[in-house]
């Protein structure tokens, strides 16, 4: 019997290596998904006098993407959330996080603008009511204002491909 129980706690704890190894690494729990997106106002990075919040983007499908000019993965990224623009209409909102103004807008120039906005998070207000762990983060936020997926690093082709396109056309047919 003696012998017996640390096999089993040595078999208890390969089981709780296995599933821990299993799982992804990008599908950090969310406790935002199906619940509404937070509040927040801001302005735009280009135009100050353009108030930008989640009120005024209620009843249409909508994408927040979190990015920062001094984020090395969000120009990877960028790639990508600029094919999905010019290849849909959904409204795409870039929330440049903890960023200097002159760096963003010189980043954006370089690399393109594909945001039908771009909100500025300077203190990085939003992106902590948000759940933001890092940069780049995508949300999907429905007509109602819920948010439906986040998507926890770089966006590429088969995450665009394989989730947030389906989504996003589910979402703007309901």
């Amino acid at each position: 019997m003696k012998k017996l129980i640390p096999f089993v706690l040595f078999m208890i704890l390969m089981l709780l290596l296995y599933i821990g190894l299993s799982l992804d690494p990008k599908e950090v729990p969310s406790p935002f998904i199906n619940k509404p997106a937070p509040e927040f106002a801001t302005y735009d990075l280009y135009k100050n006098d353009i108030k930008i919040s989640k009120q005024k983007m209620l009843g249409q499908v909508w994408l927040l993407n979190v990015f920062a000019s001094w984020c090395y993965s969000c120009r990877a990224e960028h790639q990508v959330i600029t094919e999905f623009t010019k290849n849909h209409q959904t409204v795409v909102i870039g929330l440049n996080y903890k960023d200097a103004t002159e760096d963003a807008k010189e980043w954006l120039k370089q690399y393109g603008n594909p945001y039908d906005f771009v909100a500025v998070d300077k203190d990085g207000d939003i992106g902590i009511e948000y759940g933001v762990y890092g940069v780049p983060e995508t949300f999907i936020i429905d007509k109602k204002g819920i948010v439906r997926h986040k998507n926890i690093g770089p966006v590429n082709r088969d995450s665009l491909q394989q989730t947030i396109i389906p989504l996003v056309k589910k979402l703007e047919a309901e």
